[in-house]
This record gives structure tokens, sequence and C-alpha cells, in this order.
């Protein structure tokens, strides 16, 4: 059980929170607001629960508390909703779709020796105000992390954070995993999934391995873009901290993680910005259709898992298990295919005797397929995806604006006119292809394990502010450029002449040519 040092941590740090706010610019202190909770705070079953309300753990109270300080503090609220239609309807259907799961989930769950309760009234009141406090950290960030200079303070952020995080690291891959026992009093997780081989697999304050493996793989990769980025003399210095996080992501023993860090660490070294954001894209793509190919049997599993054998039988074999749950958990998804089996377990196989549950769930998609149905799958993956895309189609309007030699005089200066002349992209963000690919492959992490985290929706409403940012700018500039001499010359106009300098047409001549 969690001691009082873990349920005082929670207390203390919606004043922590308060405090960055008062101390720091907006973005800045969200960023390490969010941060700090997912590295610091003791995980779940460290949580206030309160009646009639959702448990406030790690990853809602810092969103609530961050709600509460913003409309507080700051001077001038942000605008919470974002601009996009699409977005806003995404939105609500993620927020408000559980109202209609647990209409339709009110029988409860019969076995011999047991039972699983049906939906009560008190869950369609507590889902979505739920779901509405996880999505937050997301409405927060397109509000405040808008320029190529936050995305520059979220990058420098999560490597600082990971520097940082490695000690802890390193002293758990030497004693094992015990410093959540050590500072809140209990083991987060099976001890038995920390053995990797002859070693350990550091956890610290995050919930499982794999969550601290893909914490060091984002920073990493952000050590990375920050170097390409840089332009100035001492830019080594993060090369240096991105192969030291390296060779700490190797000592965090998932091998998921060190694929991914490959493919992206490539990806944004060698590719620019907009070749980045197709393939951030195709990502994207790839994770919403998922459910759809692996219903229609085009996902190649057998050949997936022969692959895995190559590298290590037992990787092998813990990703033939997941493949295997995740088949039978999608079966029972597809009962209830809109809307879901809702909370409490309903989405899993159970014992028919005793009721107990037999599956195991490790992707993220197929428990929002089992819980919320397609409704929430396409709302909750369809928000996230969002920003990639609308970056995306941003990018493409520009270039169409480009070829047709419409940036030359109406001094399109995408983000920041100080910045055109750089050396990325003709003034585009340095660091929004990475941020996308970071996005990406996050997404596509999801599909065996459920990595979604406070950096994830960071990353993503970063993202879509920027995009928001994009065209804003944009519409301007295509507003200017038709108000301009040269839009009506280009249209057949005559431009305006006074009466002083207007001269008389010449009378016309005739001749024999």
């Amino acid at each position: 059980m969690p001691n009082m040092l873990a349920t005082l941590m929670l207390m203390l740090w919606p004043v922590v929170i308060w405090r960055l706010f008062v101390s720091l610019s907006p973005g800045r202190a969200l960023i390490w607001s969010l941060l700090g909770a997912y590295l610091l705070l003791p995980p779940p079953p460290a949580e206030f629960d309160f009646p009639l309300m959702p448990a406030l753990d790690k990853g809602s109270l810092p969103n609530l508390a961050i709600l509460i300080v913003v409309f507080f503090v700051l001077p001038q609220r942000p605008k919470l909703l974002p601009d996009s239609i699409l977005a806003r309807w995404l939105l609500g259907i993620m927020i408000f779709s559980p109202v209609l799961t647990v209409f339709t989930n009110g029988e409860p769950l019969v076995f011999t020796e047991n039972y699983v309760r049906g939906l009560y009234f008190q869950d369609a009141i507590a889902q979505p105000i739920n779901q509405f406090i996880g999505i937050i950290g997301f409405l927060m960030a397109r509000a405040l992390l808008r320029t190529r200079e936050d995305q520059r303070d979220l990058l420098l952020a999560l490597m600082i954070a990971g520097l940082a995080y490695s000690l802890p690291i390193l002293i758990e891959v030497r004693l094992s995993p015990q410093l959540n026992n050590w500072v809140y009093g209990y083991y987060q997780h099976l001890f038995s999934q920390t053995i990797r081989g002859n070693g350990y697999r550091p956890m610290v304050f995050l919930y499982h391995g794999i969550w601290l493996a893909y914490f060091v793989l984002t920073a990493l990769l952000a050590a990375l873009t920050l170097w390409k980025a840089d332009t100035s003399r001492t830019r080594a210095k993060y090369l240096i901290a991105a192969f030291y996080l390296a060779a700490v992501l190797v000592l965090c023993k998932t091998l998921a993680t060190l694929v991914y860090a490959g493919a992206a660490g490539l990806l944004i070294v060698f590719l620019n910005t907009r070749a980045q954001v197709k393939v951030a894209a195709i990502l994207a793509l790839m994770m919403l259709a998922y459910p759809v190919l692996k219903t229609s049997g085009l996902v190649p599993s057998d050949a997936i898992i022969a692959q895995a054998e190559k590298v290590s039988a037992e990787r092998a074999h813990s990703l033939s298990f997941r493949i295997e749950n995740e088949d039978v958990l999608l079966d029972r998804a597809l009962e209830k295919p809109l809307f879901g089996w809702g909370i409490w377990g309903r989405n899993h196989i159970h014992n028919p005797t005793t009721g107990l549950i037999t599956s195991v769930t490790d992707g993220y998609w197929i428990i929002v397929m089992g819980v919320w149905g397609w409704a929430g799958y396409i709302a909750q993956f369809g928000l996230m995806a969002l920003p990639i895309f609308l970056v995306h189609r941003e990018l493409s309007r520009i270039r169409i604006a480009e070829r047709d030699s419409f940036k030359r005089d109406a001094s399109f200066a995408l983000l920041d006119e100080q910045h055109l002349q750089e050396r990325d992209d003709r003034g585009l963000s340095p660091y929004l292809g990475p941020l996308a690919l970071m996005l990406g492959f996050n997404m596509i992490d999801m599909l065996p394990n459920a990595t979604l985290t406070p950096t994830t929706w960071l990353i993503a409403g970063t993202l879509f502010g920027h995009a928001e940012r994009l065209a804003q700018i944009r519409r301007g500039a295509e507003s200017a450029f038709r108000r301009s001499p040269m839009s009506r010359r280009e249209e057949g106009e005559e431009e305006p002449q006074s009466v002083a300098t207007k001269q008389p047409a010449p009378s016309k001549r005739r001749t024999i040519l």
C-alpha cells in the first residue's frame, strides 16, 4: 500500500503546478508540470478516490490542477476548443460517447460463482468527466505551445528530464527496480516482468519498464532533433547526450524501443521536414486502419512472429501471447462494436465458473476498442492523429503556393519572418517533422503496448497548435496578396490612377500591317 509520502506528493503537486505557472512562461510551466508529475509522482494504486468522482492519480490530478490554475492565474484565459470542426466533433464523441456505452451495458455478466455488475447512471456522469480530464493536457498544449520556440522548449525539457532520470535508471539496472518500493512503500508491478536475461529492466516511478524505455527513447529522439536543428559551435553537446541516452536505452532491455530508435533516428537525421511529416502520416494511417486490417485477416501475424524468433525465442513467445489475446479480445469487442462493453473488466474474457478474468490486454488499441467500441476508437485515435494530418495539409498548401510563386511577392513567411532564411525548408520549424515522427511511432507502439502517456498528448497538442498557427498565417498572407496591386494585375484589373496623372488613351491609327 502507498505510504504517507505518496499521499503527500499527490496533495502537494497542485501547489507545485501553481508555483510553476507563477514563475515560468505558460508554455514552459505546462511542460514541466506534466513531465514532473509523470516522472516523480507515485504510480497507481496511489490515488484519491472521492465519491461520484473519477479517481485522481498521477495522470488525472495534474491535468485537473493545470486547468484550475490556468483559468485563475493567467491574465488571459486560453481558448480551450480547437478551431477545426472535425477536431471538435472527435472531441465531443470521445467525451460523451461513454454515456451511450453506459446505456447499452446495463445488464450484469453472470457466472456460476460470481458476476460483474452492469453500468449505472453514475458511470454515465463519471466517465465523461474522466475522459475530459484525460484530454486536458492535449487542449492546453494546443493553446500554449504553438511556436517553434515552444517546440524547442518541449524537446529540451524531454532531453534534460531524460538525462536527469538516467541516474535512478542506472541505480535500478544495478540493484533491481526498488526505488518506488523504497520511496513510496509499494511495488507497482510484477517483479517477474523486470527480469531480462542476467539483469533487470528498470521502472523507477513509472508503472512498467516498457513505459520507462519509451520515455528514454523520446528523450533520445529529442536530443537528436536538437543536434540537427542547432547551427552553433556547441551543437556537439546534443549529440553527446543522444549517444549517452542511446546507451541508457540499451540498458532498459526493451527490444521494440531499440527498433524505433534506429528507424526514427535515421529518419530524423537524413530526411527533411516534409518527408518526415509524410512518414508520420503513413504511420498514423496504419494505426487508424489496424482494426479493419486485423478483422480482414490482412495483418501477417505468423510472419511477424517468425521474424521475432530470429531475434529471440523469449521475445517471440511474448509477442505470440499478445497476438493470441488480441484475437480473442477483438472477437469479444465485436460483440458490441459501436460503443463497447464499458469499464469494470467487462471487455475481458472471463472464466465461466469463477468469473475471473482469463485474458490479458497489452495494446492500448484493443483496450479502447473493447471498452468504448468503434466510436471511442475513432474519436480518440482520430484526435491523436489529426495534428499530423493538419500539419501535412498545411505543408502541402505551402508547397502549392511556392510552386505558383505566391511566396515571392506576398512575403509568405511561415512561422516567423526572422527564420525565413534558415536552412531547413525555407523557414519551416526544424522541430516540426521530428515531433510528428515521435507521435507517429508512439501510435504504432500502442498496437503491442499501452504507452499512452502525458508526453503523447503534449506532442499531439503542440503539433495541433502549430498547424493552427500555420493556417492562420497562410490565410493572412493570402488575404494580403489578394489586396495587393500584383494580385489585381494578375486578375486583369487596372490599377486606379489619380485624375492628375491619368493620360488619355492614344487614338488608333490604321496601317497596312
